[in-house]
Parts: structure tokens; C-alpha cells; sequence
């Protein structure tokens, strides 16, 4: 099975598709869209490149796929909407798809990236009918270690920072419910959220200038007409 494979590069004779071998411990497992590691030209380092389409043969002695990318791929439907923006704006389809990537995970550069943020959650190991014997016939006796088990009956997968907060133990505490078997802690990505602490204002429609909607309703003229045609519109970058 052959990849055509899209190299993450600005260079525009790099603007094509490249063909590489699906080596034996990757197939089945990759698809249209997926981030995967290449070795191109006579560089020793892997460069990254996107999956956009199959097939069986090429004309070409080919290489093979080095390692596959963890982490936000894309879908047939990026990669299709990605091939016709490249055609639309003259641009390279990697252009087109960084652009549906997730910012931070764009970088060329795999340690530049941002990480994927991972947290620890705490869950119960036992079955609560179990700790609540357990702490009757005194098998558990610390106070502390009484308020976590408590705690977590009413809110299993909790953050483990949360739990310490709230139950107000240490960690210590904790990693020994955790090696008694009560508990279990469980790392898990989480999705980072880029806008989560931005406060966006809603806005209002600002009306054009005298100029604005003469240039505007130039291009929408053309538009409407299915004509083909270049504008150089001047002003302020940024300017309402």
C-alpha cells in the first residue's frame, strides 16, 4: 500500500503529493488526514507530513513511513476542504491544513509544540460498601484518611489537587490510600481550550464609510456576476 503524502513545508515546489510505503506495522492503522513522520531528501532529521489519499502502486522507489503522529488529526472532509482552498487561493494545501490544527501543535519542530495537558483524577478502587466496613471495624483509623474516603463516595473523579484542597490532606496521604488498594489515581488528557479565560465582547455591525460600500459593492458586483477580476483596495490594515 502506497501514501500520498503532503510534506508540512512552504516551499511551493514542495506543493505536491509524495508517494511512501505503508510498511507492515502500520497497516490497517492509518487513514486519510493522520499527521505522520517522513525521511525526505537526504536530511537525517523526519519531517512531518499528512496523509491525503491511497493507493496501491507508484512509479517511483519509495520510502517508508518512519512513525505516526499522536495527538488532533484531521478528516477526509479537512483534507477535501484543504485541496480546494489550495486550488481557490493559489496556496499550498499544507497551508490550508495547518489551519484546521489546533494552536501549538502546528510547529515543525516536535519539542516546540504545546504539550498536551494531562491531569491526575482519583477514583475508588473498593466498592463503598467495603470502605464503609472497613471504617466501622476501624481497619481504617485516620481521620484524615476517613475524610478522603467520605469525600470521594460523593465525588468519585475528583482532580487530586481538588481532593487535597477540599478533604485538606496531603498528597501523602493519598499515595498511602492509593497503595492500601482503596484508591486510584489516573492520569487523563485534557483538551486544552485556547479561549477559555478570554472575555469576547459582543459586538454590533459598524457601518461603512462612503468609500467602503463603493469598494464593496464593486466586488460583490463581480461576484454576483461570476466574473474573474483583480482588486486593490487601499487603507489602513485594520481600519474600520
Amino acid at each position: 500500500m502506497i501514501a500520498e503524502v503532503i510534506i508540512n513545508s512552504t516551499v511551493k515546489n514542495l506543493n505536491r503529493t509524495f508517494d511512501y510505503n505503508v510498511p507492515a506495522k502500520f497497516a490497517g492503522m492509518l487513514d486519510v488526514g493522520m499527521r505522520i513522520l517522513i525521511p525526505f531528501g537526504n536530511s537525517k532529521r523526519l519531517e512531518e507530513g499528512f496523509i491525503i489519499g491511497f493507493k496501491q502502486n507508484s512509479a517511483y522507489k519509495v520510502k517508508d513511513i518512519a512513525g505516526v503522529q499522536e495527538g488532533f488529526n484531521l478528516t477526509k472532509n479537512n483534507i477535501e476542504l484543504a485541496k480546494w482552498m489550495a486550488s481557490r487561493y493559489f496556496c499550498n494545501i499544507s497551508d490550508c491544513i495547518k489551519m484546521m490544527l489546533p494552536p501549538g501543535t502546528t510547529s515543525k519542530v516536535l519539542d516546540n509544540r504545546v504539550k498536551e495537558k494531562c491531569l491526575n483524577f482519583v477514583y475508588l478502587k473498593k466498592e463503598i460498601d467495603e470502605i464503609e466496613f472497613d471504617i466501622e471495624n476501624k481497619v481504617l483509623k485516620s481521620e484524615k484518611q476517613i475524610r478522603v474516603m467520605n469525600f470521594l463516595k460523593e465525588n468519585e473523579g475528583v482532580l487530586v489537587t481538588d481532593l487535597e484542597a477540599f478533604a485538606d490532606v496531603s498528597r501523602n496521604i493519598i499515595n498511602t490510600l492509593e497503595k492500601n488498594g482503596y484508591l486510584e489515581i489516573v492520569e487523563k488528557q485534557v483538551e486544552r481550550n485556547p479561549f477559555i479565560n478570554k472575555n469576547v465582547q459582543k459586538t454590533v455591525d459598524l457601518e461603512l464609510t462612503t468609500q467602503q460600500k463603493l469598494a464593496y459593492d464593486t466586488v460583490l458586483d463581480t461576484i454576483n456576476k461570476n466574473e474573474f477580476k483583480e482588486f486593490l483596495i487601499y487603507g489602513i490594515t485594520g481600519s474600520r
